[in-house]
C-alpha cells in the first residue's frame, strides 16, 4: 500500500504593504512571502493545497492585493490549490477581485456577505473556511448568517474528517494585547457549531503571528506564524503589543493512510541537513 501522506501547507499573515513599503520601517514582507512561496514549491511530496489564513494584505488595498497576487504567482502556475480566507486587515471585495479568473484559487462567491466554502481534499479529508473579519474592527466575529452557512457546510459532509480554518483564534493565549482582538462575537455558537461535529478533527487560524495549541469543544486549534513577523512572547497581563524579528515559518498538515492528521511547525530559511550516518 502507497504510504505517501497528503501534506496541506498553511501560510499565514503575510501584510503584503505596497510595493517598496516596510512594516515598521523594518520588515519587507514581500521577501519573506516571496521566500516561503518557493521553500513551498521544494516540499516533497508536492502539497495538495496551500491555505493562506488571513491578514493577506495590511490595508486592504488594491495594490496590495496586486502584489500579492505576483507573490503567490508561482503557485499558481505550479497549478497548486489556493484556499484563501480574509483576516482583519483584509477587504473581502477587493481580495475577491485581485484574484478573479484565475483558475484553482478559492475565494468564496463573488459578492457574497462572507467568503465562507469547503474543499474535498484526498485521504480523504474536507477543509472547510470560515470568514471572521468584522470590517473595521481587530476582533473576530460570527453573526447567526455565517454560523448558519457553516453549520450548512460542516453538515453536507458529516462523516468526512474535516479541518476548519478561519483567522481570529477562538480562545485565549495569555497574550493579554492579541486576547482583546482574538474571536469575541459569536464565540459561543462557533463553540456549539464545533461541538456538534465530531469530525471536525482540527481547527487552525493565524493572526497571532505565533504557533499556538488550544482548544475548542473537542478539537484541538493550531495558530500558524506569520510568513514575516512574529509577535512578542510576553505573558504579562499588561504586555504591550510588540513585534518580534524571531524565525518566520508555517504549518504543513499531513495525513494519509495510516498517518492521523498531524501538524508540523517549518521555519522559514534554508538550515542545513545533517545525515545520519
Amino acid at each position: 500500500m502507497d504510504a505517501t501522506p497528503y501534506l496541506l501547507v498553511q501560510l499565514s499573515d503575510p501584510h503584503i504593504t505596497h510595493p517598496g513599503k516596510l512594516i515598521c520601517g523594518r520588515v519587507d514582507t514581500a521577501a519573506a512571502l516571496r521566500h516561503a512561496v518557493e521553500r513551498v514549491l521544494q516540499i516533497r511530496p508536492r502539497p495538495v493545497a496551500v491555505l493562506v489564513s488571513g491578514d493577506l494584505v495590511d490595508a486592504g488595498h488594491p495594490a496590495e492585493y496586486a502584489q500579492l497576487r505576483e507573490l503567490l504567482l508561482p503557485l499558481i502556475e505550479a497549478r497548486l490549490p489556493l484556499a484563501l480566507l480574509p483576516g482583519n486587515h483584509d477587504a473581502r471585495g477587493p481580495l475577491q477581485e485581485a484574484f478573479a479568473g484565475l483558475a484553482n484559487v478559492h475565494r468564496g462567491e463573488p459578492g457574497a456577505a462572507a467568503i465562507q466554502y469547503a474543499l474535498d481534499l484526498p485521504g480523504p479529508l474536507r477543509l472547510v473556511v470560515l470568514d471572521s473579519l468584522m470590517p473595521g474592527r481587530p476582533e473576530g466575529g460570527f453573526d447567526d448568517a455565517r454560523l448558519a452557512q457553516a453549520q450548512g457546510l460542516l453538515a453536507e459532509r458529516h462523516g468526512i474528517p474535516t479541518l476548519v480554518a478561519l483567522h481570529h483564534p477562538p480562545h485565549t493565549t495569555g497574550l493579554a494585547a492579541m486576547d482583546a482582538m482574538a474571536l469575541q462575537q459569536g464565540l459561543a455558537g462557533f463553540e456549539a457549531l464545533i461541538s456538534r461535529h465530531p469530525q471536525v478533527q482540527r481547527v487552525v487560524c493565524g493572526h497571532l503571528h505565533r504557533m499556538t495549541l488550544g482548544q475548542v469543544a473537542h478539537a484541538p486549534v493550531i495558530s500558524a506564524p506569520s510568513t514575516a513577523h512574529q509577535v512578542a512572547l510576553d505573558l504579562a497581563p499588561d504586555a504591550p503589543l510588540a513585534i518580534a524579528l524571531e524565525p518566520a515559518g508555517w504549518l504543513i498538515h499531513a495525513w494519509g493512510p495510516g498517518l492521523p492528521l498531524v501538524s508540523h511547525l517549518a521555519h522559514a530559511g534554508h538550515p542545513e541537513v545533517i545525515p545520519d550516518l
